[in-house]
């Protein structure tokens, strides 16, 4: 296999200048992976967690959709942890420079012909019939009253016994725990080489951007959807993933 390529770091925050309202521009894009490493305790985890849950929800010849896909590393680890089953794989993002730059990592894998990238709103994409839909760390972009029906549509998207796997950067309830697990997290990301200006500088720019809800708010999201078997599958401090079945 080629090596992978290697990501520019992400300095988007070092300057002491007042922040804007975060999006995924070409600035973002181009230190994307950078930024998903650093950023995103256990991200790699997660992903190998889900190839094993999809391993025992997916029949053969499955379609799995990754909404927000961004750079496409979810779906070419995917690929690559669950060969051989007639998968289909596609990634949808309103991201044109996003999109553009997982086309080139899957040509790179030799991926291009398993791997379909769409440029599309992912709360209007008609997809039927589906085996599994990924939401990882995204449905915290979509605003809060958006977000029933969205879930909703997407339930209606599974074919019975399809699976939807959620990955969040949640809340607590508990106010002192909540201040806690934040500052583990902030923790966490000076300790991958964050300095505190740019964890503020991130913070301010997220604020009224990424709404994040609790595991409870998520849960009841999708149970009131039609999910009846909803679990977490993994937790670290403010950040979970779920898993929700559709009845068969």
């Amino acid at each position: 296999m080629k090596p992978p390529p290697t990501s520019p770091k992400d300095t988007i925050f070092q300057q002491p200048t007042r922040a804007e309202d975060f999006e995924f521009n070409d600035r973002v894009v181009e230190v994307f992976d950078d930024m998903l490493d650093r950023s995103i305790p256990f991200y790699k985890e997660v992903v190998v967690s889900t190839a094993r849950l999809l391993t025992t929800h997916l029949d053969y010849d499955d379609t799995i959709v990754d909404l927000g896909c961004a750079t496409g590393s979810t779906l070419l680890e995917l690929a690559r942890l669950l060969p051989d089953r007639g998968l289909r794989f596609i990634g949808i993002d309103n991201s044109a420079p996003m999109l553009h730059k997982a086309r080139l990592k899957a040509e790179l894998y030799s991926k291009q012909d398993s791997i379909r990238f769409e440029l599309a709103d992912i709360t209007a994409t008609p997809h039927l019939a589906v085996g599994a839909f990924l939401l990882h760390y995204t449905l915290q972009f979509i605003r809060p009253i958006r977000r029933e029906q969205f879930i909703r549509s997407l339930y209606d998207g599974l074919r019975p016994g399809g699976v939807l796997i959620l990955s969040e950067k949640i809340i607590l309830h508990d106010k002192r725990l909540n201040r806690e697990y934040i500052d583990i997290y902030y923790q966490f990301k000076k300790s991958r080489g964050y300095s505190e200006l740019e964890i503020a500088k991130k913070r301010e720019a997220l604020e009224n951007v990424l709404i994040p809800f609790s595991i409870e708010e998520n849960t009841a999201l999708l149970r009131q959807a039609g999910f009846t078997a909803v679990a977490p599958f993994f937790q670290w401090f403010n950040f979970a993933s779920l898993i929700a079945v559709k009845p068969e």
